[in-house]
Formats: C-alpha cells, structure tokens, sequence
C-alpha cells in the first residue's frame, strides 16, 4: 500500500461525468456529418398499421 502512486484517485461521480462527456462529443461528431446527408430513418404514419381483428376471429362481443 503506498501512497506515491502515479495516478491521482478520482471518486466515481468524477468519473462517470468524464465518460458521459466523452460519450457525448463522439455522438456529437458522429451525427453532426451522418445527419446532414439525410440518414435520418423516415418516419412512419401509425395509419399503415393493420386492424386488429381478434374479437370478429374469435367471436366475441
């Protein structure tokens, strides 16, 4: 156990921040290119969805 060690401790708050902040400048750069030359996924209507016909199937009410 010594206390000369090369490395300063930082508590896990500290880190987690750090790796947060870096996670969130990669994403940044990433789509920051991707997002202009339209990768973006289309979205969809909720009206090409098909009816649910379990009651007229089965017979219920």
């Amino acid at each position: 156990m010594s206390e000369n060690t090369e490395k300063p401790k930082i508590n896990l708050a500290d880190a987690i921040r750090q790796k947060l902040e870096q996670k969130k400048q990669q994403n940044f750069k990433q789509q920051g290119s991707s997002f202009q030359a339209g990768s973006a996924k289309p979205l969809k209507s909720q009206n090409n969805k098909k009816p649910n016909n379990q009651r007229r199937r089965t017979g219920g009410s």
